[in-house]
Formats: C-alpha cells, sequence, structure tokens
C-alpha cells in the first residue's frame, strides 16, 4: 500500500480552506495544518493555525510537503521561493480535484499546481504553482503561466496565454488565441477580446484598461 503523504497548507484564509477541502478529496495525501509566515499575525485568520516557519523548523518530521492556500499570484510565487529555498527536501506535489476533467495525457502539468472542480480539452498546460479554481474551463492548448490564478466561473478560451503572475477574476471571459502579460489583471466579469499588456489591469465588456487618473 503506497504512503499518504503529508501536507501543510501555507495560509490560512479562504483560499487556503479551499486547498484543505481540495486535499480532502484525494486519498493520496493527508493534512496537517494551516501555517503562515506571521504566527504573531494569527488573529486575522479564521482558521486556526499551526504556527509560522519556526514551527516548521521545529517539526519536520511531522510533514512531507506543501500546498499553497494563497489567491495573490505574486505572493504564491514569492512564497513558493521562500519555502523551496528553506525546505528544500520537501515535495510540492500537484493537486487535481478528482472531479477535474482534461485530457491529462496531453496535459503538462508543474509543481506545485492546484486544480480544484474545473472543465477543459486537450494540450493544457499548467505551468508551476498556478491556480484554476472552481467553475472553471479552458479551451485546447491554453497555457496557465507560474503562479497565475483562475477564479471562479472564469472562461480561458483556446490558444490563450497566460503569462506569469496574471490574476483573471471571477465570471471573466478570455477570447480565443489572445496572450495577457505577467502580472496583469482581468476584472471580475470582464470579457477580454485583444491581448493585455504586461501588468495592465482591465475591466469591463468589452475590456478596457484602467486609467491611471480614476
Amino acid at each position: 500500500m503506497a504512503s499518504v503523504m503529508k501536507l501543510v497548507v501555507v495560509g490560512a484564509g479562504g483560499q487556503a480552506r479551499d486547498i484543505r477541502y481540495l486535499i480532502s478529496q484525494l486519498t493520496e495525501f493527508s493534512f496537517v495544518g494551516f501555517v503562515v509566515s506571521d504566527a504573531s499575525a494569527a488573529g486575522q485568520y479564521d482558521s486556526p493555525i499551526l504556527g509560522d516557519y519556526g514551527w516548521l523548523e521545529s517539526n519536520l518530521d511531522r510533514f512531507d510537503g506543501f500546498a499553497l492556500g494563497i489567491g495573490s499570484p505574486v505572493a504564491r510565487l514569492r512564497v513558493a521561493v521562500e519555502l523551496k529555498r528553506a525546505f528544500s527536501s520537501k515535495a510540492w506535489p500537484a493537486l487535481i480535484s478528482p472531479r477535474a476533467e482534461f485530457d491529462w495525457g496531453s496535459a503538462t502539468i508543474g509543481e506545485g499546481v492546484n486544480i480544484c472542480r474545473s472543465l477543459g480539452t486537450v494540450g493544457c498546460v499548467f505551468e508551476p504553482f498556478s491556480l484554476v479554481n472552481l467553475g472553471v474551463t479552458l479551451g485546447h492548448e491554453a497555457s496557465i503561466g507560474p503562479g497565475c490564478v483562475i477564479n471562479h466561473g472564469a472562461n480561458i478560451s483556446g490558444g490563450v496565454v497566460l503569462k506569469s503572475s496574471v490574476l483573471v477574476g471571477t465570471g471573466a471571459q478570455i477570447l480565443q488565441y489572445l496572450t495577457i502579460g505577467e502580472g496583469a489583471t482581468v476584472g471580475a466579469g470582464a470579457v477580454v477580446t485583444r491581448d493585455v499588456r504586461p501588468g495592465v489591469t482591465v475591466v469591463g465588456v468589452p475590456a478596457r484598461p484602467i486609467r491611471k487618473d480614476m
């Protein structure tokens, strides 16, 4: 019988609880607890925490790997780099809901990827530490860059490329073969009909950049 990998969830907010639920659906993993970067701020979290990174150092035998319970793309990548450097022996398994439907044979899945119940087709790419939340749809050959976060109910059409650290809001739609630049944000409910430049926030139907004077 294969051993069960014991996972610590980094974070303690709503996204972290979603990841705990995802772990509960997967028989090859078990949930150890929530850890945050600063235990002195524990009062701001709704979830009980084990402690901060000091707890990790003192309890190396209690866990095998990490899962990111963080909904900010930039923070996901920053924390992953910090913890990979500090705890290089620990694993970052991909966590995929058993109810997610993709052509897994043609998919590419990096370390630390989280895929909740969602739907897609062929050739999808999930780069390290990307997060696909509940009810997302992905078209053929959609490419989700490192640390990207796609929120609930968003629709990503075929051939779309999300560069690193993109945030896609709830219910947003991105039309086929568009590229969303690194660090860009697509607002909730937006319909993206043209490429988005790096670092730009777009909102509305059709999606337009937010003016800096707004």
